[in-house]
């Protein structure tokens, strides 16, 4: 008997090493990342991956660990975008509204676009403040939106893909309008705290002089924080049971959402992943589609690598948290980190689409 009870005792202890061991052999992607921190591309990073519901990925490079908080660059987009999304499932804001309906003296033809454009970078907006104009570093979206004012369209509203941040801006002072809360306060309360998103904000960029919301490229977070929010997105608007945007909110964020407008040639979307032109919904790249126009691959990709995608093909979601040292090896090797973050969701795909063999 005592024989029996310590087979079955190490019997119990090695099924439990075996029940342990990864799923997956996440070898290839790991080799990825640390080589582009071992060449001093990035002082770290980080990374996390869900299937179907559960972790089975990981892992910290460098100086990265769970609390290293960066600024995720234009992977903000979609955090700004769920909130507007949360604002118009109030009744407050409509996707259609005008600019000229909460800024009145928008009486020019940027007046005419709507919030779904201004959102989607086919407002016609420029995409940033010219050279030799005032940076956009102001304490209030009041004063940033005074200082896009003057600016001429690049294109009439509709009728071009323009991708940038100032659209985003005036978008933001429609929405404090509409509510009477400015920026941060609808963020935190429509999307962070309900999420547990304790480490995530939009301001002050700079903690020096202040800096404007900037909600195409201004947030920060951390790797969980982000995944939280991916988990929301990723489960139709729900968060552990409880509703944060609604399934019509977030339709209406991944459907198609640059319609007739014209795409340069040199698009995000058609160098990074295949051609396609309905490639954007709102604050969202629409990465891949099916044959019926469904989006199957979502991303809001960071110029500084931060890169955060839902897949629905492979049944996951992932957070890529880095940020780019823009004067080191990466200048000398003109390394691109908005073109080369892309290729993790394909390896993570290759690699979970067979067990790891015992």
């Amino acid at each position: 008997m005592k024989k029996r009870a310590v087979i079955t005792c190490l019997m119990t202890l090695l099924c439990g090493w075996v029940c342990a061991q990864p799923a997956y052999d996440f070898t290839p992607l790991t080799r990825q990342i640390r080589q582009w921190v071992d060449k001093g591309y990035y002082s770290g990073a980080s990374m996390l991956i869900i299937k179907n519901d559960k972790q089975v990925y990981e892992q910290y490079f460098g100086s990265y660990s769970p609390q290293t908080q960066v600024y995720i660059a234009s992977a903000g987009k979609w955090l700004a975008a769920a909130t507007f999304a949360a604002v118009v499932d109030e009744g407050k804001l409509s996707w259609d509204d005008k600019v000229v309906k909460w800024l009145p003296d928008w009486t020019d033809a940027k007046g005419q676009a709507t919030l779904r454009q201004l959102l989607s970078h086919t407002a016609g907006y420029p995409d940033y403040q010219p050279v030799g104009h005032l940076v956009d570093r102001y304490q209030t979206l009041t004063e940033s939106v005074a200082h896009i004012k003057p600016l001429p369209l690049d294109a009439l509203p509709g009728t071009r893909f323009l991708y940038g941040g100032l659209a985003m801006q005036v978008a933001g002072r429609m929405a404090e309008l509409a509510t009477g809360n400015d920026w941060e306060t609808l963020f935190q309360t429509k999307i962070a705290r309900p999420l547990g998103m304790t480490a995530t904000r939009f301001t002050p960029v700079d903690s020096a002089d202040g800096h404007s919301p900037m909600l195409g490229g201004g947030a920060r977070s951390t790797l969980h924080d982000y995944i939280r929010f991916l988990d929301m997105i990723y489960h139709g608007g729900l968060y552990k049971g409880n509703r944060i945007l609604s399934t019509t909110a977030l339709a209406a964020m991944q459907a198609d959402q640059v319609g007739k407008a014209d795409i340069r040639a040199d698009s995000y979307i058609r160098t990074a992943y295949r051609p396609h032109t309905d490639l954007y919904g709102l604050g969202e790249w629409r990465a891949e589609v099916d044959a019926r126009g469904r989006s199957t691959l979502l991303t809001s990709p960071s110029w500084a690598g931060a890169y955060p995608w839902i897949d629905r093909t492979a049944n996951l979601y992932g957070f890529f948290l880095t940020h780019l040292d823009v004067n080191g090896p990466a200048r000398v090797d003109s390394f691109n980190a908005f073109y080369a973050s892309p290729a993790l969701p394909g390896l993570v795909r290759q690699v979970t689409s067979k067990s790891r063999k015992p």
